[in-house]
């Protein structure tokens, strides 16, 4: 905060306020933050009344810091919570403070940002360019213990939805249980719910990396990409893989194949002191020598994550980010390719090692024929 000129966050990110706080409850659907002074020992979590006991049971905050604003505020047509928000900053002595604020949150809306600006006309506001993200960088040893538990959830997760791939087999059946072993979890520790919902592509559907499932029944042949994940506290592990039903045809095995070597290569280059753009530069090597290229970025930052992503809108695999890699840090190494006509993807959660890339999760790394 201070290399960056802020004396006071607010924070609307609910990975953000949950990492400064603690805070756990399903609420970001409504006006919510935590502001962090550089002064103060403590955070003050703000949110809506019916909420606040979620602050008591999932933080360790004062009393005092643990602020509600008034019911009728919700879904106002012209006041806003952020008005009695400036109130609070103005009742703390924080109104002429330097505040940043997450101008790329998903729920920090510009009516939001309207309201604090007017609210505050002696502050200076300023985007703090996602400071809280790259402060999440690097993880504890505690954060990698969740991390590496979401990915043996993650695996049982793959294994299982993979053993259902079967020609007549409905793709809604499918995701139903893989939500089941989401869930679940292993060794009595449950799982959260993931950032992202299910994903699965079927056939040309494989061309495009972000379809979700429908009634359809698989058919009797073809391709099916998944990407799945699980979280525990979550702290998230994604995965993708690829199967065929039935043999898959010369070009989808090339593909496969190339997407594999890449990766591994990439990872085996994934050690402190290389850069995101080294790892990225690996894997497209790679790949050009296979006769294919990948235009998007191939990795990105996790961790802890809430809907609706587990990115941490930080670090990404591609060329042109120079981020030093430290040991600690996590990324999905995400290797899809996505051709005219169909697609494939066979991705690993990884943490940054001096032994390079460690996987998160333990499915095997090849595309899975399906007989």
């Amino acid at each position: 905060m201070d290399e960056a000129g802020f004396d006071l966050l607010i924070c609307q990110d609910p990975a953000n306020m949950h990492w400064l706080t603690g805070f756990d409850g399903w609420s970001f659907y409504t006006p919510q933050a935590v502001l962090f002074h550089r002064d103060d020992r403590f955070p003050v979590w703000f949110g809506r009344a019916q909420d606040a006991l979620s602050a008591v049971l999932t933080t360790d905050l004062p009393g005092d810091n643990i602020v509600a604003f008034s019911e009728p505020l919700v879904h106002h047509p012209d006041r806003h919570p952020f008005d009695e928000l400036c109130e609070l900053i103005r009742q703390r002595g924080w109104s002429s403070a330097r505040i940043g604020v997450e101008l790329d949150a998903h729920y920090y809306t510009a009516r939001a940002h309207r309201h604090l600006v007017d609210g505050l006309d002696g502050a200076r506001i300023a985007d703090n360019r996602e400071l809280v993200n790259w402060a999440r960088l690097v993880k504890s040893p505690a954060e990698l213990s969740y991390m590496r538990e979401a990915g043996r959830i993650a695996t049982r997760v793959m294994e299982r939805a993979l053993e259902r791939l079967r020609p007549g087999v409905r793709q809604m059946d499918i995701i139903a249980d893989v939500y089941h072993a989401q869930i679940s979890g292993l060794d009595g520790r449950h799982g959260d719910y993931t950032s992202l919902c299910p994903l699965i592509q079927v056939g040309e559907g494989t061309a495009t990396p972000h379809l979700t499932w429908t009634s359809d029944a698989l058919p009797d042949e073809g391709l099916v990409v998944m990407e799945l994940a699980a979280a525990r506290r979550h702290y998230h592990a994604p995965l993708t893989r690829t199967a065929h039903i039935g043999t898959p045809p010369r070009d989808v095995a090339r593909l496969a194949e190339a997407i594999v070597d890449g990766g591994n290569a990439a990872l085996e280059a994934a050690r402190p002191g290389a850069t995101c753009a080294d790892v990225e530069a690996v894997w497209q090597g790679v790949l050009n020598r296979h006769g294919y290229r990948k235009e998007s970025r191939v990795g990105y930052s996790i961790g802890l994550g809430f809907p609706p992503d587990w990115g941490e809108r930080t670090a990404s695999l591609r060329p042109g980010d120079n981020t030093v890699l430290e040991a600690g840090m996590c990324f999905h190494f995400q290797s899809g390719v996505w051709l005219e006509r169909y697609g494939a993807a066979i991705s690993e959660s990884f943490v940054v090692t001096a032994g390079g890339g460690e996987r998160l999760c333990d499915v095997e790394r090849a595309i899975r024929v399906i007989t």
